[in-house]
């Protein structure tokens, strides 16, 4: 059993450190959840065509130097797949501590997972399952 539960989490710790197999998917930012008007984004796209065509490459380089500068800055402030993994796996063990450290401060999640930790062990587990997995 003991090895059995060593060899999964081996597994899972190497194949979590392969990142560069993921795919990068690209979503669009909006600053409100609402859908953009149609009329803008026709007459945003009529003013682009209308341009020369040396002007619309131009425009054409610099969002994709803009979109690159997201990337790079997106993929530096996320927090890396390890990090959870290793929340998890200490989720199972300690709850509570899983949820401490995903917090970084005791709150009141952190004393209901301790609560139902204490109570039943199980439903402990599950709600730092949902703590720690629910915020991604």
């Amino acid at each position: 059993m003991r090895k059995g539960l060593l060899t999964v989490l081996a597994g899972i710790i190497i194949f979590s450190s392969f990142n560069s197999l993921q795919a990068t998917i690209v979503v669009p930012v909006t600053t409100n959840s609402e859908k953009p008007d149609r009329a803008l984004v026709k007459g945003a796209m009529e003013a682009f065509r209308s341009l020369p065509k040396a002007e619309r490459r131009e425009k054409i380089k610099d969002a994709k130097k803009a979109l690159k500068a997201y990337n790079e800055a997106k993929k530096a402030g996320k927090e890396p797949s390890t990090n959870t993994i290793l929340l998890v796996i200490l989720a199972l063990l300690l709850p509570p501590l899983a949820v401490y450290l995903h917090e970084g401060v005791i709150n009141k999640r952190f004393w209901i997972s301790l609560l139902l930790t204490i109570l039943f062990f199980v439903p402990g587990v599950i709600y730092a399952l949902i703590v720690i997995l629910g915020d991604h």
